[in-house]
């Protein structure tokens, strides 16, 4: 997990800017690298990317599922949480 500063803008803008950053931060890591590695190479040089620009963010968040009633051990992980606001699943492109 990671932590970095925050943006304290109204939060209609404060997403508008975000997504920016995020769809911002996801282009130079795919400019800098290109395509056909591996998803822990483009998660590790986003990460940075993200840093770099100030944003919070939290990697492999276990997420709790539960299914009528019962809590079920499924291994599912978010890849990241920015800002506490937008989930990121990254994909090998």
């Amino acid at each position: 997990m990671h932590s970095q500063g925050g943006f304290g803008t109204a939060p209609k803008l404060r997403h508008e800017e975000l997504t920016k950053e995020i769809i911002g931060a996801a282009i130079e890591v795919h400019k800098a690298l290109g395509p056909g590695l591996l998803e822990g190479v483009y998660e590790e040089c986003f990460c940075h990317e993200l840093a770099l620009r100030n944003l919070h963010f939290d990697r492999q968040l276990i997420v709790p599922v539960t299914y009528k009633g019962v809590s079920l051990d499924c291994g599912y992980r978010l890849d990241l949480l920015v800002e506490n606001t937008v989930i990121v699943e990254l994909i090998k492109c």
